[in-house]
């Protein structure tokens, strides 16, 4: 049975995930320039405040309904636990890639090597598999809503950000998204064979050093 602590602090975890959608999708459709915010200002203090909000919730869901949702656990855990270490793994050294900075939505430079030759968005690829993964870990039924919010938040985000990227890069950028998928495409498998690909005498050729 549903506590009313538990549903009180899923209310605070749904309201954040609404308002960072809202300002997102806000952005995406032109109705607000709120993302990304480019500076800190009060957009920049909004948008972590909500998503670290957010994130407090779901660990505090996943300790208080863990089970809940009725999968096998020591499958589900296991298998979880697995995504979400990989994925907050790729996000992490993706975000090192990039630097702090252009990874807190503040202008910086255009990265193109490292994790970013793979992809426009490895960072939100890892966070996608890591939301999956802690999803399946927690096992909770007030967790899956809010990690289906976090799962659409991922994928939103880049369509606020490519304006932007744009118009703080040009023709830079517009080279780079022609050759490179959103998230994960065939340009991924072909850049990855590039780098690890084994030569017909056994020898994997690990290509050039990432920029």
């Amino acid at each position: 049975m549903t506590t009313r602590l538990e549903l009180a602090v899923f209310a605070v975890g749904l309201l954040a995930g609404v308002l960072l959608l809202a300002g997102v999708w806000a952005s995406v459709l032109g109705v607000a320039d709120y993302y990304p915010p480019g500076e800190r200002d009060w957009r920049f203090y909004a948008l972590w405040g909500l998503s670290h909000l957010l994130s407090v919730t779901l660990v505090v869901l996943g300790y208080l309904q863990w089970g809940s949702l009725g999968l096998p656990r020591v499958p589900a855990l296991v298998a979880g636990g697995a995504l979400f270490v990989g994925g907050y793994a790729v996000a992490i050294a993706a975000g090192l890639d990039l630097g702090v900075e252009e990874t807190k939505c503040l202008e910086g430079e255009l990265h193109t090597g490292g994790w970013y030759r793979y992809s426009r968005n490895p960072q939100y690829v890892g966070y996608i598999l890591a939301t999956v993964g802690f999803a399946l870990a927690a096992n909770a039924t007030l967790v899956a809503p809010l990690c289906a919010i976090y799962l659409v938040w991922w994928v939103t985000l880049p369509l606020a950000e490519e304006p932007w990227l744009r118009e703080q890069y040009g023709e830079a950028y517009e080279r780079y998204a022609a050759d490179h998928p959103r998230f994960l495409g065939r340009q991924t498998l072909r850049a990855l064979r590039a780098r690890f690909g084994r030569r017909p005498d056994g020898h994997v050729d690990r290509g050039p050093a990432d920029d």
